[in-house]
């Protein structure tokens, strides 16, 4: 049964169809018709209209919504309109169905779309307008920075949701001030953000940046914070590209994305060479670096990636998002720790990986003091001398340990267990067929055992937050970052280097 909505749209466009061809003869003769041609404009509707009708449904024009009318949908009834115009002209031409003037037959076309695109647009509007429109504003204003398309998907979100409503725009680019997105008013540059929400009297602002470069953002951050105001920002560009828009996605700004470094440039071409079409081995697989590290090892293509976690869940979960995103890779998951030098035995007798990235590691520093120290040393330094003896024996052709730069000079059980294990390594190393490789980096945003949960819990008590040192300086990191980087000096080392990241700017 067809839906009544449904009927109703397709007995529109019949119609769109049928008064488009009589008007067509109308501007033909100015609406004058001579009786022949009238003649022949009624008569010939009995085979235009249906021909026009199968290819309204052939083109899928009424499996959408006229409310949410889009340009794709405006790309099928063009293109059926294009269809329709073609088989019109070839139906005249060769089969002489009575005289119809040429002018006619490219007339029809154009006003039908107009008609038809016009009437899903007009419509479109007042729904918008009567749904989302000034008098059913609600929740709270709001500046937007930024005034590119992401700023337009943004206002179009906001206007529906009833929650914020945008009331001006500010920008830095000279060519966009003064101009109007939306109907918005456009200002700038970012420094005056201040003075526009004490304009319009507005407490909050939303960053649609997301494809700023961080400097820019913590910029535009800095702007927004230094005038009292509530800064929140939009989802990242990948999930805008894919749709992931929402009201309920705008989120208070992370330092995660303030983060001021520009993005890593891999080398793609030694990391293939390093990766592509071989057997890698991430331990701690199911862990925030291990993780990400198996994330990208497999954009490169191995021949097989080994997961090696003691964690089922963290194991299965991995598992699972890698037959989603790479269903292609070859994988497989063994359950197991890093100490139980048989098992670890077994699982690189029969794998046989070329690269291992060791990862897995007690990371939090107070829980490894006292009564778990001993659990960090048999973990961090043994463990890592059971993998790093076993992947000798093997003939694995790299090594990689991902350590921190607590090791150096370590004050705590951590930093002194991880130190023990680049030395174990460095030992290994002489006289290996081998390449063992050290990767030390500091705080790793979002990473488990971070100080950052700690840091937020202690600001949104009012602080004091609490530092082991008043002088102190942290370097911060993205997981990304840091697993990118891990990738890079492993296909730089070449046996026995520590290579320290770049952690750049405080």
């Amino acid at each position: 049964m067809i839906n009544p909505r449904t009927l109703a749209a397709f007995l529109h466009d019949l119609v769109a169809a049928a008064l488009a061809w009589i008007l067509a003869f109308l501007l033909r003769f100015n609406f004058d018709i001579p009786h022949e041609f009238a003649v022949s404009a009624v008569q010939s509707l009995c085979w235009v209209l249906p021909l026009f009708g199968v290819l309204f449904f052939a083109f899928g024009l009424y499996r959408g919504l006229w409310r949410f009318a889009s340009l794709s949908d405006l790309q099928h009834l063009i293109a059926a309109i294009v269809t329709g115009a073609l088989l019109t002209t070839t139906a005249v031409v060769f089969f002489e169905l009575g005289p119809i003037p040429r002018s006619v037959l490219v007339l029809h076309p154009l006003m039908l779309a107009l008609v038809m695109g016009g009437s899903r647009f007009v419509y479109r509007s007042w729904k918008e307008h009567r749904l989302y429109g000034p008098a059913k504003l609600r929740g709270q204003p709001v500046l937007v920075l930024g005034a590119g398309e992401a700023a337009d998907s943004l206002l179009r979100e906001l206007n529906r949701s009833g929650l914020w409503y945008a009331v001006a725009l500010v920008d830095d680019n000279p060519s966009k001030i003064g101009r109007r997105l939306r109907g918005l008013p456009v200002f700038g540059p970012l420094s005056t953000v201040a003075d526009v929400a004490e304009k319009y009297g507005v407490k909050h602002v939303v960053m649609a940046l997301p494809a700023a470069k961080p400097s820019e953002r913590r910029r535009a951050a800095e702007f927004a914070a230094a005038a009292g105001l509530t800064v929140m920002t939009m989802p990242s560009y990948d999930d805008l590209l894919a749709g992931r828009l929402s009201v309920s996605s705008i989120r208070r700004v992370e330092l995660e994305d303030l983060l001021g470094r520009e993005a890593v440039s891999l080398d793609d071409a030694g990391l293939h060479e390093l990766l592509t079409g071989r057997v890698v081995l991430v331990s701690g697989a199911g862990g925030s670096i291990g993780s990400e590290l198996c994330r990208q090892i497999a954009k490169f293509q191995p021949a097989r990636l080994i997961l090696l976690d003691s964690s089922e869940f963290a194991l299965y979960r991995m598992d699972e998002e890698l037959a989603q995103v790479f269903p292609a890779l070859q994988r497989a998951c063994w359950a197991g720790d890093v100490r139980d030098a048989e098992r670890v035995a077994e699982i690189l007798s029969v794998e046989q990986p070329a690269v291992i990235f060791h990862a897995a590691a007690y990371k939090h520093v107070p829980l490894m003091e006292h009564a778990n120290a001993w659990q960090a040393v048999r973990t961090n330094a043994l463990g890592t001398l059971t993998l790093a003896r076993t992947a000798q024996q093997a003939g694995v052709d790299k090594f990689v340990l991902i350590s921190t730069d607590k090791a150096v000079n370590p004050t705590n059980v951590m930093g002194a267990s991880k130190r023990l294990a680049e030395s174990f390594v460095e030992a290994t190393q002489a006289g290996s067929g081998t390449r063992f490789v050290t990767v030390r980096f500091g705080n790793v945003l979002g990473s488990n055992g971070s100080v950052i949960p700690k840091f937020r819990e202690q600001i949104a008590r009012g602080g004091p937050v609490t530092v082991t040192h008043p002088d102190i300086v942290r370097y911060f990191m993205t997981i990304p970052e840091a697993a990118q980087l891990v990738l890079q000096a492993g296909w730089m080392g070449q046996g026995g280097e520590i290579f320290v990241l770049d952690m750049g700017s405080r």
